[in-house]
């Protein structure tokens, strides 16, 4: 179990980094500076996330992580979730920050998508695991209302 989770952040952690430096090369491209390009620029990050979160799922099965497909969307959960919570969190102006951020969030998400999804966990810890993290949301609203206010 701790290999497959292994396997999972490690693979999870270089596409994230590959996410993001292929969404900021985008939205440099599309040198959006007024509301009337947002919708594409978010359109183009749209369909990166999507083509990554695929691609996530061939090379989860090539490095031992099965069912590739269904881990790959556990994980994209996951990470739905922690874009949410890490909303509440301050910024970072430099570059290598977000990165490494990024490279974090998605290892996470990997390891947790697996977790998730192996058959060998009990049911229980499973269950607890999800409740823990639908549970992260109500505490990030909490984090922010404290530091910007109602």
């Amino acid at each position: 179990m701790r290999g497959r989770m292994g396997r999972a952040a490690l693979t999870c952690a270089a596409l994230g980094v590959l996410w993001w430096a292929t969404v900021r090369l985008a939205w440099t491209g599309v040198g959006c500076e007024e509301w009337g390009c947002l919708v594409p620029a978010v359109g183009i990050v749209a369909v990166i996330t999507a083509v990554l979160v695929g691609g996530s799922a061939y090379l989860l099965e090539r490095v031992d992580v099965r069912p590739g497909r269904r881990v790959a969307l556990v994980t994209a959960g996951v990470l739905v979730v922690f874009r949410l919570v890490g909303e509440s969190l301050p910024s970072w102006t430099s570059e290598f920050a977000h990165a490494v951020t990024a490279a974090v969030a998605f290892a996470g998400a990997g390891g947790l998508g697996a977790f998730l999804t192996e058959p060998g966990v009990a049911r229980r810890w499973k269950a607890l695991t999800a409740l823990a993290l639908v549970g992260l949301m109500p505490l990030a609203l909490v984090v922010s209302w404290a530091r910007f206010g109602a």
